[in-house]
């Protein structure tokens, strides 16, 4: 009898329930963590099986929740202290590593630091430029010292339904802070899912992928773009030394590169269904509208 897939993620945001999505559409089993019982709604509705875990709060009894899990995802990002995953469950987690059909851990792209525009693959030195690139670095190491390493997925900007320029837009908390020269890289939440079921297909453990789009753009360049797309007039211009920006916000400005996304292409087959952020744009405002539509018919 084959074994029914089982994913058990640490971690149920934004895109790990995605994720989750369309692995129960296909047949699988999914357990996931968040961190209190206020905001399992949309997980339970989806099915899944909930467990409570926090630094503070140990997954109970963890070793025989993994007897039957196939698949493994860690999307908890570190703490002052390190990983909160590992610091609670590494032991358990190296014990069943090695029978583990995959592991995954989603990692940032600021393990690369700053480039001043310059590009970087999986290949780059790793020198991050704040200290919370320096923590998602020191993860990636811990993750990758599992008796079965991880596979290590480096996001850009994740974007995608609710979560969009867009949606800033319409609440009124849109900006254009120009620093000329300045670029992000962007990827699709969708993407990001398709970039995981493709690991999944292609196992190869320690491996590191960067999950980005193939458009490392001026973030200003993008809100005016959603502007016209919402038909409305782009915020004002602000020089970034003017900007009023919370030390968090002033901290993404520190790194300034382009990100290669050559290797989820050629060893996963991926193809990017948002290689641009104009292409995401416009698809999450034809779907709001195809949805609106349908609402009112």
């Amino acid at each position: 009898m084959t074994q029914q897939p089982h994913l058990f993620c640490f971690g149920l945001g934004y895109t790990a329930l995605a994720l989750a999505r369309v692995l129960k559409q296909q047949g699988w089993r999914v357990t996931g963590t968040c961190r209190s019982t206020s905001n399992t709604e949309e997980a339970r509705a989806l099915g899944l099986e909930i467990v409570i875990f926090d630094p503070d709060h140990p997954v109970e009894g963890l070793a025989q929740r993994l007897a039957g899990v196939t698949h493994l995802l860690s999307s908890v990002p570190p703490g002052a202290a390190g990983d909160p995953v590992l610091q609670a469950h590494g032991a358990t987690l190296a014990e069943a590593a090695p029978r583990l059909k995959w592991i995954g851990y989603l990692s940032t792209t600021g393990v690369y630091g700053d480039r001043q525009g310059g590009w970087v693959d999986e290949q780059s030195p790793l020198t991050p430029s704040g200290e919370r690139g320096q923590r998602r670095l020191d993860a990636e190491t811990a993750w990758l010292a599992l008796p079965q390493p991880a596979h290590l997925f480096r996001l850009a900007g994740i974007y995608g339904p609710g979560r969009s320029v867009l949606d800033t837009i319409r609440a009124g908390k849109a900006r254009r802070v120009l620093k000329p020269g300045q670029v992000f890289s962007r990827i699709h939440r969708d993407d990001i899912v398709q970039i995981l079921l493709a690991s999944f297909a292609h196992p190869n453990p320690g491996a590191a992928y960067n999950a980005c789009d193939d458009d490392a753009a001026d973030p200003a360049e993008v809100t005016a773009y959603a502007c016209k797309l919402l038909n409305v007039a782009p915020p004002p211009e602000v020089p970034f030394a003017e900007a009023a920006l919370s030390p968090m916000a002033r901290s993404f400005y520190d790194d300034n590169k382009r990100v290669r996304n050559d290797r989820i292409k050629r060893e996963l087959g991926v193809t990017l269904k948002y290689p641009d952020y104009r292409a995401g744009l416009t698809a999450l405002l034809a779907t709001e509208s195809a949805t609106s539509s349908s609402t009112t018919a």
